[in-house]
């Protein structure tokens, strides 16, 4: 039977990226969260963590991570029927792992009214949507959105739909590094904006234009931050059509090259013993994204 304060603790310890900050959201000392996490290593006889900076759990210790996600899930489920487990800790928030161009996005339009209605609150953790699943698989998050179709060990995935890009600049960008019109060699000689390091999705646009290879960048960790960079004629980018509807009207970005879009597929990954909150979740989803994302492959 395990001790779900020595879990807690290394749930914590995971979710706060240190001993220090775990501390402070339990009420403990930071010798009191060392103690139990070693007293949990005692029990099991093998470590669960990797003390770096930040700490990262080992293969039992990810599996530790899992199994609590789901526990502290299926607990809620309990909680109109046994209200005393309530003062025993329900979880305070449902973490999710999305990535950012969606929570800029259609996200919030998609569960507000689920939220509401459950009384759900959530905290999200932003990846990009080509490594958001490894939160998934460090047992720190009970659900993410991503880009990957294949989901962990114990979990699920559901197809929302896909997000639509558009190759975007400034009428003075344009003007300034394609006088004579857009081409592809054009493109790959001119800056460009990537999100950041795990973000390939500039190198996919090229490479489906036939450019190979490098090509210079500016890198911008911010959707709201790379709407703004690409406004003033830094680069050019690829930017969710969602996000840019008003200033494609009003001219003050313009699509590079009309014909061409990619469409990033958005799959919402779940523990399937996550309880009766996180299925509902995703039925709501399952039946909401579509308003907002295109069918992968639609034109």
């Amino acid at each position: 039977m395990f001790d779900y304060k020595l879990l807690a603790a290394l749930a914590a310890v995971i979710e706060q990226a240190g001993f220090e900050r775990a501390a402070q959201i339990l009420g403990l000392s930071q010798s009191a969260v060392s103690q139990r996490i070693k007293l949990l290593e005692a029990r099991i006889g093998q470590p669960v963590l990797v003390r770096a900076t930040p700490p990262t759990p080992t293969e039992i210790g990810r599996r530790l991570l899992n199994h609590v996600q789901q526990v502290l899930l299926l607990e809620r489920d309990l909680q109109s029927m046994v209200p005393t487990l309530d003062e025993h800790g329900m979880p305070e928030r449902l973490r999710i792992a999305i990535n950012a161009d969606s929570l800029a996005t259609w996200w919030a339009l998609a569960v507000g009214d689920f939220c509401a209605e459950h009384q759900l609150l959530t905290e999200l953790v932003v990846e990009d949507q080509d490594v958001g699943l490894k939160r998934m698989r460090a047992g720190e998050v009970a659900a993410c959105v991503c880009g990957s179709e294949r989901p962990v060990a114990g979990a699920r995935s559901l197809l929302l739909g896909a997000m639509r890009y558009r190759a975007l600049a400034s009428p003075a960008f344009i003007a300034r590094h394609f006088p004579s019109g857009v081409t592809a060699q054009g493109l790959a000689r001119s800056p460009a904006l990537v999100f950041g390091p795990d973000d390939f999705l500039q190198h996919r646009y090229l490479a489906s234009l036939g450019v190979e290879g490098g090509f210079e960048h500016h890198l911008c960790p911010s959707s709201e931050g790379f709407i703004r960079m690409t406004e003033a004629g830094m680069g050019w980018g690829l930017v969710p059509e969602l996000q840019v509807r008003e200033q494609l009207g009003g001219g003050k970005l313009v699509e590079l090259l009309s014909d061409r879009c990619i469409d990033v597929p958005l799959y919402w990954h779940h523990w399937r013993n996550g309880g009766q909150l996180l299925n509902q979740l995703t039925d709501h989803l399952a039946k909401k994204a579509g308003q907002w994302l295109v069918p992968p492959g639609a034109q």
